[in-house]
């Protein structure tokens, strides 16, 4: 990829035609009348809470592969899609999203503080509900699938761990809510492993988001299987990798968040600026992870046309 591709870039998409704006960390919304939302996924790449740097191509990739998995999973539970008018924007359904943020897990891995192998290392053996055996090592499958659900920080808190019956104690959702939105969650990554082995890889563990319509339906919300809300790895090396105690063989886009950090206190320092070759380097990870993932080739849009002229254009009939 050369230097050409940076200037297919959105670094944002301010459009002061739409209205009731919310911009995200990596996606902009607008909230229609009707109850239609429209998301557009940027090119920002977020991490320690902050914006880091624009990668091309990215959210189109992230709207695309979600667009895969949307239309692969819909006989399972309903989704918010309801139209694709651009490459990088999706119109869904308006949703009150639910306060309990779901990870599907079926190996012993992770780097944050509520993931269990951050747990495990601390010598907890039971955590969101189940009891892990003694003795399982780093990337290790799990017996079974397993949700490891946490309450989401809408305040800009932390996110705590949970188990299901203080989901329900505590009045997050309804018994009747947990136990529709687990079995969609368990169907939805079994769908996820299933498609995923086809294509030489391993679903490690996934996010969802849920809301629910004016009438309490439960839907499907955000993104679902993308590189950015879950974890693959390469299935042909990992039994080897497994073996000799090594890190199993990924999409691994988080050399720009280790470039940084070896560099300055992320959390407090300014962000250097990072090397055009890393960027370009980072979207060609993202580009590789939609083709592999999908079976798809990545098509960039034709032209020179900017992204967001592009994207003004598309969206002009709702303004």
């Amino acid at each position: 990829m050369d230097s050409s591709a940076l200037r297919h870039v959105l670094r944002d998409a301010v459009i002061p035609e739409l209205p009731n704006a919310y911009f995200g960390k990596v996606r902009d919304n607008y909230d229609l009348p009707d109850g239609r939302r429209i998301i557009i996924a940027s090119d920002r790449l977020s991490a320690f809470d902050r914006i880091l740097a624009a990668i091309p191509y990215k959210g189109q990739v992230l709207t695309q592969t979600a667009r895969f998995w949307f239309e692969k999973t819909a006989d399972i539970c309903p989704n918010h899609v309801l139209g694709y008018p651009d490459p990088n924007v999706v119109i869904g359904k308006r949703l009150d999203i639910l306060p309990v943020e779901i990870v599907v897990r079926d190996y012993l891995a992770g780097t944050t503080g509520t993931s269990i192998l951050t747990l495990y290392k601390q010598g907890q053996r039971r955590m969101y509900g189940h009891v892990l055996p003694d003795g399982l090592r780093d990337n290790q499958k799990l017996p079974h699938p397993i949700i490891t659900p946490t309450s989401k920080a809408f305040d800009g808190g932390h996110d705590e761990p949970l188990t299901p019956e203080e989901i329900v104690a505590q009045g997050l959702l309804t018994q009747a809510q947990w136990d529709q939105l687990s079995t969609y969650a368990l169907a939805l990554f079994a769908r996820g492993q299933e498609i995923a082995a086809k294509r030489g890889l391993i679903l490690v563990d996934t996010k969802y988001e849920f809301g629910t319509d004016a009438d309490g339906t439960i839907i499907l919300a955000d993104e679902i299987h993308t590189p950015d809300s879950s974890r693959y790895w390469i299935a042909g090396s990992y039994e080897q990798r497994f073996a000799a105690g090594e890190r199993p063989e990924s999409f691994d886009k988080d050399f720009v968040r280790a470039w940084v950090a070896e560099r300055c206190d992320p959390y407090k320092d300014p962000i250097p600026e990072i090397p055009e070759a890393m960027i370009l380097e980072t979207s060609e990870v993202y580009i590789r992870a939609f083709e592999t993932i999908t079976g798809q080739a990545f098509e960039p849009p034709k032209g020179d046309e900017p992204v967001l002229e592009r994207i003004r254009r598309n969206l002009a009939q709702f303004f």
